[in-house]
């Protein structure tokens, strides 16, 4: 039998369930960088180090953006490739702690609610808590999303 690689429908996802997505990511110069560039974001902080050394925190910090989509995007194999209509919108979202070249950061998410839609007969909406940790095991992000989720096909081998 074949099968092929792929989120969770919402039949799946129980709330209350939380998923830890691995591997880590270990932030790079690079990583920084580039994220930075491309989202034409010049703040100094994340760009010169003789500026970021004269701050509060003695170096540069990671863009934070880059380390919101990446705890975002870790979780994507695990719970939503393929089975995702739509991200319907983001809640609150922290950034409790900074981030700096070389941290590992690690996610995880937890089902926070689940509905069927109001307005289509093949989805749910369901909400996630995602979180991005340090290596110490420290909360340097965290925000709820909320997604349109296909429900099972019929001939589906389901998971639950």
């Amino acid at each position: 039998m074949r099968h092929q690689a792929r989120g969770k429908y919402y039949e799946e996802l129980t709330v209350g369930d939380v998923y830890e997505h691995r591997p880590g990511r270990t932030m790079t110069e690079f990583d920084n960088t580039l994220w930075t560039l491309l989202s034409q974001n010049m703040q100094p902080l994340h760009l010169d180090r003789h500026f970021a050394e004269e701050t509060e925190f003695g170096e540069r910090l990671m863009n934070s953006m880059f380390t919101l989509s990446l705890v975002v995007g870790a979780q994507v194999s695990d719970l939503t490739m393929e089975t995702t209509i739509a991200n319907l919108g983001f809640g609150e979202i922290s950034f409790p702690r900074p981030v700096f070249i070389g941290d590992t950061i690690y996610a995880e998410t937890e089902i926070v609610e689940k509905r069927t839609s109001d307005s289509r007969d093949d989805s749910g909406v369901v909400t996630f808590k995602h979180y991005g940790k340090n290596q110490d095991g420290e909360v340097v992000c965290d925000c709820t999303r909320v997604a349109l989720m296909k429900y099972a096909p019929e001939d589906a081998s389901l998971e639950v």
